[in-house]
């Protein structure tokens, strides 16, 4: 699975983020993030391979969300689903 690295100088907590590479929303979410300084990993989950994409549904699913994108998990604890950069901003502000 191809999981990409973005830089940042705010490293205060792990942020991945689940995402197409053809959604709006998604594209917003990783410019919020980077605006942010925040360090983060991606996935494009469109560019997957058929085996890659079902290791993503099953940690999507067992983590008790659906496959709506984008999807940030922040500590591997915190999800949020949509571009909620309210609930975004609350979870990084934690």
């Amino acid at each position: 699975m191809k999981i990409e690295r973005v830089p940042g100088t705010n490293k205060k907590h792990k942020v991945f983020l689940y995402a197409l590479s053809t959604c709006a929303w998604c594209k917003k979410t990783k410019r919020l993030l980077q605006d942010k300084g925040v360090e983060f990993e991606f996935v494009d989950v469109d560019l997957c391979s058929e085996e890659d994409l079902k290791r993503v549904r099953a940690d999507i699913t067992r983590r008790g969300a659906g496959m709506t994108f984008p999807l940030v998990i922040v500590d591997d604890k915190t999800l949020v689903v949509g571009f909620r950069e309210d609930k975004i901003e609350e979870a990084l502000a934690g």
